[in-house]
């Protein structure tokens, strides 16, 4: 049995698990934000990275890549995205075949321990050019995410706003 699932942060460009098919796709109603902390892969338990949930946002859309999976993967991906993340099912638009489908992706809530929340800009692009973590810089995660948006024809303002900060912060 197979399923999609939607990635709209490092599931776009760090592809570490089998799929069947993969095809650009957005979804109604969320958008990005670097709002969750990452005490695992891109900051530590003293000092979280930011990494990108999706919060509602009625009338906005948030591109991304959707995978067609066997349901075995879904065990590496909840592994994956286990610091505050859960399962949400949704309704996805392929943007190459222009098919509808149900899909998994992942958020994580405000009432997850890991949750950051909002912040001054500029506050945001400081903590993220200063944390690093056991899957390296805080910077890189947010500089390939831009760069694979860019692929994807996405114009996130949160994100490229930040990676307009940081890149200032780098001279």
């Amino acid at each position: 049995m197979t399923d999609w699932v939607f990635g709209y942060g490092s599931l776009i460009y760090k592809v570490d698990f089998p799929y069947l098919e993969r095809e650009p796709a957005q979804i109604d109603g969320w958008a990005r934000r670097f709002w969750q902390g990452s005490h695992d892969h891109r900051g530590t338990p003293g000092s979280p990275g930011r990494v990108v949930t999706l919060v509602p946002a009625e009338g906005r859309r948030c591109r991304g890549m959707a995978y067609r999976v066997e349901h075995e993967v879904f065990e590496h991906l909840d592994h994956r995205e286990k610091n505050g993340y859960e399962r949400h099912r949704v309704v996805m638009e392929l943007l190459e075949s222009g098919q509808s489908v149900p899909g998994t992706l992942y958020v994580a809530g405000r009432d997850n321990p890991a949750y950051l929340g909002p912040a001054e800009a500029d506050d945001m692009a400081e903590h993220i050019f200063a944390a690093r973590g056991p899957s390296g810089e805080n910077l890189d995660y947010l500089l390939r995410l831009a760069d694979a948006l860019r692929d994807i024809g996405d114009e996130d303002e949160h994100v490229f706003d930040l990676e307009r900060r940081v890149k200032a912060l780098l001279g």
